[in-house]
């Protein structure tokens, strides 16, 4: 089978089967965790004057985005051009791609796209891209919402604040087939500081410089619809800030290993969401004491953020994958996996975990003797990279 036919993989797992029947290696769910994640967030910004815009790329999923939806979200950020079609056709029709876009062919689908979305945004940082947004908009008789994106702090994409941010605004706002929408102030490297007041500091600095921002443009006539950033390890401290408008937190619904060494305030540990993703693995082999080897390695997980944690396993570190390995140093517990044992793995970073499979099994009653799978969700937007 070619390339160009191939079909996802049939899921390790149906739909009433009992979770110790369920095929290794699996990307797995804790449904009672996963919604109990999606209510906190949204009972959190209840009364607040912010929206959530839930960022999609940790998840992929059309069907995860329609329920953030559904419990107030605004809509879904996007990293990818491909990622915003899926989300669109999958029934979540206000998307943000909250990155910079260059090359016709790809602002070409995105200006195309803009006629099936109720509202179609992208962030720009240069005259480049703000004059290939304008023709591919102009071109396909549509209009893209354009944010600035302002760099506070992260150094990755995103212009100086204040003056050269009211320039690129104010082209914005002339330019044909684009409408300013606002500003675009994302501190990614913030959310990964581990201490709480570590954190709290980059985020104080960045709010000032985006609230300083802002109001260069409201004097000069440019109103700010949206000002989004934020993520999971902040977004407490920009939803306070009185500047943010939007929140682009994606981790909050899955939490993994790496955000939970994040600490809290006063220093215990950052438990505002739960652990509700994993990766279902089995010991394919104990070669000797102290030692088991399961079937989930680099192909299965992924250990850019630190390696993943066997969940509820005290005394048990997973250490050197290679592609289709994990290898178990089980001295430290009382009670080592036995082959044939299937385990939780929490992955170190969500995102590119998910994008490793085709498919989430969604379990029911997790950590129970009747945990179930209930549903299997596609991974929708697997590999969505252009």
């Amino acid at each position: 089978m070619s390339d160009r036919t191939r079909q996802a993989q049939p899921p390790p797992g149906e739909t009433g089967m009992a979770l110790a029947d369920v095929d290794t290696p699996a990307l797995m769910i804790d449904l009672d965790a996963f919604e109990r994640n999606l209510a906190r967030m949204a009972d959190t910004l209840k009364d607040r004057p912010v929206r959530l815009r839930a960022h999609s790329k940790t998840h992929k999923s059309p069907l995860i985005g329609a329920k953030q939806v559904a419990l107030g979200a605004v809509g879904v950020c996007c990293q990818k051009v491909s990622e915003a079609e899926i989300m669109v056709a999958g029934g979540v029709s206000n998307v943000l791609v909250s990155n910079e876009v260059i090359g016709a062919r790809k602002l070409e689908r995105l200006a195309a796209l803009a006629g099936d979305a109720e509202w179609l945004g992208l962030c720009i940082d240069s005259d480049e891209g703000l004059a290939q947004a304008s023709a591919a908009a102009s071109g396909a008789g549509t209009a893209l919402h354009a944010l600035v994106e302002i760099d506070i702090g992260a150094g990755r994409c995103g212009v100086a604040p204040g003056e050269p941010a009211l320039r690129l605004a104010r082209a914005i706002a002339d330019a044909p087939g684009l409408v300013f929408a606002g500003l675009q102030a994302y501190h990614g490297s913030a959310q990964h500081i581990r201490d709480h007041d570590g954190r709290r500091q980059a985020i104080d600095a960045a709010i000032k410089m985006t609230r300083q921002t802002v109001g260069l443009l409201e004097r000069n006539g440019l109103t700010c619809a949206i000002v989004g950033g934020a993520g999971t390890g902040t977004f407490e401290m920009e939803a306070a800030s009185g500047v943010y408008t939007e929140l682009q937190a994606g981790s909050y619904i899955f939490m993994d290993a790496d955000y939970a060494r994040n600490r809290a305030k006063g220093g215990g540990p950052f438990d505002s969401f739960e652990h509700a993703l994993f990766v279902y693995a089995t010991v394919m082999s104990v070669p000797g004491e102290g030692t088991a080897v399961v079937d989930a390695g680099h192909k299965a997980l992924s250990v850019d953020s630190g390696m993943p944690e066997p969940f509820a396993m005290a005394g048990v570190t997973y250490q050197g994958p290679s592609d289709e390995h994990g290898v178990l140093k089980t001295g430290g517990s009382n009670k080592p996996p036995a082959l044939g044992d299937k385990i939780l793995l929490i992955p170190g970073h969500c995102d590119p975990t998910v994008n490793l499979h085709d498919w989430y099994i969604c379990v029911r009653g997790m950590g129970t003797p009747q945990a179930h799978v209930e549903d299997i969700w596609p991974v929708t937007a697997r590999g969505a990279y252009f």
